[in-house]
């Protein structure tokens, strides 16, 4: 873990979806803009459309020659962006978790999700998996339903009544855990270094 000397929590976003062309584009781009302002908050976006993590690859434990171990590794906490696809959340999202091991252990994990029901099955499945990984799960999220019928004419996400309100209540729990779990993740209890 590098700290980060102002003081602020570095929070990896990492983008779960890498269909073209993809709603999670214009999230992504609505999270920067509505998070900018906020002055504990260092964001760094990890488009997993742009990262290769082939699952022949992968190695036991983890990391092996992931190009962004080391992002994952400086975060805080993490906000998962998620579509819901066939009640679940997408492969490439799970390949991502799955390729990394020592990464996510002591650090929270907050949500947005969209799909026709707000991505909430999506997020459901991950409060499973990431308790393995010794990651915790913060309870608040921003489920998006039909975000898809949010868009202006050119494309910019136009959050619906209480979604701005969510983003900002889940990033405080976000940043509660974060600032907790900060000062416990080293040494590592299970031996992991």
């Amino acid at each position: 873990m590098t700290d980060n000397i102002d003081g602020r929590l570095r929070i990896a976003v990492v983008i779960g979806s890498v269909r073209t062309p993809r709603m999670a584009d214009s999230l992504a781009a609505w999270l920067e803009r509505e998070l900018a302002g906020v002055d504990w908050l260092e964001l760094d976006l990890i488009d997993l459309a742009a990262v290769s993590l082939p699952m022949h690859a992968m190695q036991l434990g983890g990391a092996g020659g992931s190009p962004i171990s080391g992002r994952l590794a400086d975060a805080d906490g993490f906000v998962f962006l998620t579509p819901e696809y066939n009640h679940s959340f997408p492969a490439v999202l799970k390949n991502a978790i799955d390729w990394h091991f020592t990464e996510w252990a002591y650090k929270p994990v907050a949500f947005v999700a969209y799909g026709s029901s707000g991505g909430i099955r999506a997020v459901e499945q991950l409060r499973g998996v990431m308790p393995e990984l010794r990651a915790t799960t913060v309870r608040e999220a921003v489920l998006i339903p039909m975000a898809w019928e949010h868009l202006d004419a050119g494309g910019r996400f136009v959050p619906p009544p209480g979604t701005v309100q969510a983003l900002h209540v889940t990033m405080d729990e976000l940043r509660t855990w974060a600032s907790a779990l900060r000062s416990v993740r080293l040494p590592d209890p299970a031996g992991r270094q």
